[in-house]
């Protein structure tokens, strides 16, 4: 238990959930099996590795976090860093006459066991007075000792081998700062910079899987005010959009993560949120997985041999959970996961054609796409429109932003159940278009992410 106030570790616990959610995944990914391809590379979310391994491995070694906050007086910060540590496991299976020797599998009735690389939650936890954070700011270091460990395995009453555990040592350093905005609002702009400092020389050779276990994975921080609050970075109010483009945010991204909407709490993740993110209520657990829906992972998970399981059950203990939580879902749970409806409205006007289903744009006689036409910057934009693209940053795919500045044609214009409107789009010049347009699969933009072209 922390010694955060009450409020701040009540606002910690939900957002603990939703970090979970997503920097877990990746962490073991379905079937949950070591031997499986996707599983051999792992690790890709907020790693921060040893100072020196950066000159070789092309990845960093910290990570800043900028936001704007409006503390009270005498208000104290709370921070809590949380990442991964890897743990190296390897098995090794008991010799006659005493002893043990490595090996690369050890099948036992339950499980089979294999060489895997584990994470251990560190967390570091600092609650500090905000007037003491301005000026030069504060630094805080941390280290974590290399420890190793060995775990016996017993079948009918005798060894049969033992798991051996190894972590490496860890040395990090949090600096804090906080700086006054000028003007009549009373607010600062907080920086929290995270640094791996660990003092290791990688070796001739050595690559990614040496420098693992000396670094920093997953890592985020929960930044919480006993008192005030923080603003959001992505729709900021207006008198803090200046002051907002100045924060510089390196490898990681603040949200507010308040219980019930609040801003007292804010999320700082090295995989981009929205503001306020929320676990559905229907899933039951971790599937490590955020690529697919739970419904499909769990229907799959259950149709897994009874080897494939065991396998799963030995490669790690959050494996064999999914396992066990995908084995003993009621029919009634996993109807629930099925889809939910999160709002309703009213529709006016012409009821629904009997002969078509109710999402198709053909049951509305008010909408035709290849007809319909917006309007952007004073102009009609419909079918057969030149358009140049512009990707909003907030909620694009991301691979989209690749395709800033292209041009493109629209090809219809769409109207969604919540009445925001779409264009879908090819992209000039891209030799599959044709293909595209025949196969009816579009990109698709807003209006507003979207600048009208004069006619050729």
């Amino acid at each position: 238990m922390s010694g955060f106030p009450e409020g701040i570790e009540r606002g910690f616990a939900g957002a603990r959930q939703i970090a979970d959610a997503v920097l877990m995944e990746g962490y073991v990914l379905y079937p949950y099996r070591a031997s499986a391809a996707k599983n051999r590379l792992r690790w890709q979310f907020g790693v921060l590795v040893p100072p020196e391994y950066t000159r070789q491995g092309g990845e960093h070694s910290h990570q800043r976090t900028d936001c704007l906050m409006e503390a009270r007086h005498d208000d104290r910060l709370a921070v809590e860093l949380r990442f991964l540590r890897v743990q190296r496991r390897t098995v090794e299976r008991a010799v006659d006459g005493g002893g043990f020797e490595p090996v690369e599998e050890l099948e036992l009735a339950d499980r089979v066991l294999v060489e895997w690389d584990e994470a251990v939650e560190e967390r570091v936890e600092l609650l500090l007075p905000v007037d003491e954070l301005t000026g030069e700011g504060l630094q805080h270091g941390f280290r974590l000792p290399g420890v190793g460990s060995t775990e016996l395995l017993h079948e009918h009453g005798s060894a049969v081998g033992r798991l051996v555990r190894r972590r490496e040592q860890l040395d990090g350093v949090v600096r804090l700062r906080v700086e006054e905005l000028p003007g009549p609002y009373q607010a600062q702009r907080l920086t929290v910079e995270v640094e791996n400092v660990s003092d290791w020389t990688p070796g001739r050779g050595a690559g990614r899987d040496e420098a693992l276990p000396r670094s920093l994975v997953s890592t985020h921080l929960l930044l919480g005010l006993e008192h005030g609050r923080f603003l959001s970075v992505a729709d900021p109010p207006e008198w803090a959009r200046a002051a907002v483009k100045r924060c510089r945010n390196e490898r990681t991204w603040p949200v507010p993560a308040g219980p019930d909407g609040g801003y007292q709490v804010v999320l700082s993740s090295p995989i981009i949120l929205e503001d306020h993110p929320r676990i559905a209520p229907e899933s039951l657990g971790a599937l490590y997985d955020a690529t697919e829906i739970d419904e499909i992972l769990a229907l799959r998970t259950a149709a897994l041999t009874d080897r494939e399981k065991r396998e799963a059950r030995g490669t790690d203990e959050r494996a064999g959970a999914v396992i066990d939580l995908a084995e003993s879902m009621p029919p009634e749970v996993l109807e629930r996961l099925h889809g939910a409806i999160r709002g309703l409205r009213e529709i006016s006007g012409c009821g629904p054609d009997p002969q078509q289903p109710w999402w198709d744009p053909g049951s509305d006689p008010e909408v035709d796409p290849e007809h319909d036409r917006v309007l952007v910057d004073g102009r009609q934009v419909g079918a057969g429109s030149r358009v140049l693209l512009r990707p909003g940053r907030r909620r694009t795919d991301a691979q989209d932003l690749f395709l800033d500045g292209r041009t493109a044609v629209v090809e219809a214009v769409l109207h969604d159940l919540d009445g925001s409107v779409h264009l879908a789009v090819t992209v000039e010049d891209d030799p599959g278009a044709d293909l595209w347009r025949a196969q009816g699969r579009f990109r698709y933009f807003q209006p507003d992410e979207i600048t009208p072209l004069e006619e050729p």
